[in-house]
């Protein structure tokens, strides 16, 4: 995916958070803080990261400026409703400088954190890629609590699968579709009966 305007990526990643944002709406309240183990990420943890890292590290470097990540921790935002207004207000941040970049300004190669250059836009699209990663955390996360949670795209597995054509195995689809493409073969002449010689009948 090439980002060649500002704008129609500022609608796709709206896209990509607002899924976050359905998922996160699943964490209990009395659980924001719980980590899968000892020194791991919490809920509350996850969601300060993303909604910093979106505004201090891969927005600033966007701009042409270095990070100013400040962390996940509860001092940035501490309780169930602080935490998602905390993220909203990164979030629209972020966003109104990523809206205000320029065609040129997406192919300017900017510094990230590692002191590795990279075109803009390519740091942008990775973004997307830190974003999916630590939903599919939270995902894992409620599973582990046993917490229900919304579907992706709005069907489960099962229902996808209930809609869709009966599976065929590769090789069994192969022969198939080699079957049908097979040209018909030559036409074969009938032979003709020979009459036997006078002297043999």
């Amino acid at each position: 995916m090439e980002i060649q305007r500002a704008e129609a990526f500022a609608h796709y990643f709206d896209g990509i958070r607002g899924r976050t944002l359905r998922v996160a709406a699943c964490v209990p309240r009395d659980r924001l803080e719980w980590a899968p183990r000892a020194g791991g990420f919490s809920f509350g943890d996850l969601l300060r990261h993303l909604g910093a890292i979106e505004r201090f590290m891969f927005a600033e470097n966007a701009r042409g400026l270095p990070s100013r990540y400040p962390g996940h921790g509860r001092e940035l935002a501490d309780g169930y409703d602080e935490v998602l207004a905390f993220l909203a207000r990164m979030h629209a941040e972020a966003m109104a400088i990523f809206r205000a970049l320029t065609p040129a300004d997406l192919e300017r190669r900017c510094e990230t954190p590692a002191g590795v250059a990279m075109t803009t836009w390519k740091w942008l699209r990775a973004m997307v890629e830190h974003e999916v990663h630590h939903r599919g955390q939270i995902y894992l996360m409620l599973g582990l609590l046993g917490v229900a949670t919304p579907p992706l795209y709005g069907l489960t597995s099962e229902e996808v699968r209930a809609r869709s054509l009966p599976w065929r195995s590769r090789s069994r689809l192969a022969a198939a579709r080699a079957r049908r493409s097979r040209p018909p073969g030559p036409l074969v002449p009938e032979r003709r009966r020979h009459s036997p010689p006078p002297g043999l009948r």
